[in-house]
């Protein structure tokens, strides 16, 4: 199901969106939550569900404000593997099927998998009759999380469609990881159709978010400059929860200031400091670091971009009932 934005309806999800993203959350939430309970049956179809989404995106951040970074990274691990396809969000079933939540890159790492479930179950309550796929809510989740953390709201586009399957070594050999070298990271994003200056603004959403000590720890990760600062203790178990910001200055902001890390050798991971050894890529990351305005406009349109990667061919498409298990008979029976 595609839906057609009307002009109105977009502008005024991008004004709740803008006014959400000015904080006092615990003011606002409460009655804009009200406000569409109340008139969920005059909204129309797209407007009622980027509405419902936003606000269970809202009130998420304002438990954690991490959370917003954690969802836009969800959504960039979605559509790394085999296009935008909700794929990620499929639980393991023992001994049938083995999908991308616990391939390695996202074992214990991505999360937000219970803000996606909460806003599924509240387009189904204040939008009745509406189906929306899991994969257009990490897609709205996504958005609506740059544009609270600071950064600005985009048009999403709506009719994606749920995989009936997740591939768990796609995940392992699709995602960028955070010990890839510039040229590894050229071909994954190259892959995708996506440009080298699309793959700086892209990262450039490092400005928000932490990555784990036990990621740290591993030499392979860290820049080098970096290994002396970030105050892990290691090395570290498995089950450490101790994490370190990606940008140094702002972690909670969605701003240009992981630029001037870079600039000045402060990039966090290997894989973030490695954009200043190419003028290709440096080059670009000077531009943003200059022009924060530059980079918020081309980073959206990246965004766009890789919200638009399809499915792989062949894979039974549906929109979920349950984002975290598919339609009718178990994956182990397609």
């Amino acid at each position: 199901m595609a839906f057609g934005a009307t002009h109105l309806s977009l502008a005024l999800c991008l004004v709740a969106l803008i006014a959400l993203a000015k904080s006092d959350f615990d003011e606002k939430i409460e009655p804009i939550n009200n406000i569409l309970e109340q008139n969920s049956d005059m909204l129309s179809q797209e407007f009622c569900i980027i509405a419902a989404v936003g606000s269970v995106v809202a009130e998420a951040i304002r438990r954690e404000r991490r959370m917003g970074a954690s969802l836009i990274r969800l959504f960039f691990h979605d559509c790394f593997v085999d296009g935008c396809d909700g794929g990620i969000l499929l639980d393991d079933i023992p001994g049938r099927f083995q999908g991308e939540k616990t391939s390695p890159p996202n074992n214990n790492s991505v999360r937000g998998y219970q803000v996606i479930d909460q806003a599924k179950q509240r387009v189904k309550n204040m939008c009745a009759g509406v189906a929306v796929s899991c994969a257009d809510i990490l897609a709205l989740a996504a958005r609506d999380s740059v544009a609270m953390l600071g950064g600005m709201p985009y048009p999403v586009r709506l009719g994606r469609r749920d995989a009936r399957t997740a591939n768990f070594t796609g995940a392992l050999t699709q995602l960028p990881a955070p010990f890839d070298d510039l040229n590894v990271q050229l071909r994954k994003f190259s892959a995708k159709g996506l440009s080298a200056r699309e793959m700086v603004a892209l990262v450039g959403s490092h400005t928000v978010g932490f990555a784990r000590c036990v990621t740290l720890c591993d030499d392979r990760n860290i820049n080098p400059a970096m290994k002396s600062t970030q105050n892990c203790g290691c090395p570290v178990s498995s089950n450490n929860t101790n994490l370190v910001p990606l940008d140094l200055m702002t972690p909670d902001f969605f701003d240009k200031f992981y630029y001037e890390d870079l600039i000045r050798n402060k990039g966090l991971l290997f894989s973030d400091q490695v954009l200043m050894g190419s003028s290709a890529t440096a080059d670009v990351v000077r531009a943003y670091n200059s022009n924060p305005a530059l980079f918020l406009r081309e980073f959206n349109d990246a965004m766009t971009k890789m919200g638009d990667l399809p499915p792989s061919r062949g894979v039974q498409l549906e929109i979920r009932d349950v984002c975290s298990r598919v339609n009718g008979n178990s994956i182990a029976d397609i």
